[in-house]
């Protein structure tokens, strides 16, 4: 079975294109750190992803550089022939499935839009702004 779990941090905000058919396309790296290190060695692996639909538009709206992002996917290898003729080979993680890794309040910001969290009320529950059902990313 070809299936990946990774949390990590993103190096940069995503970038979404769109296809000609109106699909959308997101790609970001993520910054997974080793479990053991060896010495002088890379404390972290730099892994890049790709994610199409709905799940690429709900990363480029709320996920943005340094934001911790939990993903499951599939890894996908391919080759190209690059300028010179060489072979490249190429590895990436298809996403399928993603989640926040962390708080809006431990990531030190919220969404791009910057709104904040609304205040929980005297009951422990948050009253939910008007006119946010729209920007929900779930139905």
């Amino acid at each position: 079975m070809n299936s990946v779990q990774l949390t990590g941090r993103l190096t940069r905000d995503p970038e979404v294109r769109y296809t000609d058919g109106g699909l959308s396309i997101a790609r970001f790296t993520l910054a997974v750190n080793r479990r053991f290190k060896q010495e002088n060695g890379p404390d972290a692996d730099f892994i890049r992803c790709i994610a199409f639909g709905k799940t690429a538009e709900f990363i480029g709206k709320y996920f943005s550089k340094g934001r911790k992002m939990d993903l499951n996917g599939r890894i996908q290898t391919g080759s190209y022939q690059n300028q010179d003729g060489a072979t490249v080979y190429t590895t990436e993680i298809i996403v399928e499935n993603v989640e926040f890794g962390e708080s809006r309040s431990a990531a030190g910001n919220g969404p791009n839009n910057g709104n904040q969290m609304p205040a929980p009320g005297d009951d422990g529950f948050m009253n939910i702004p008007d006119g946010l059902d729209e920007e929900l990313p779930f139905s």
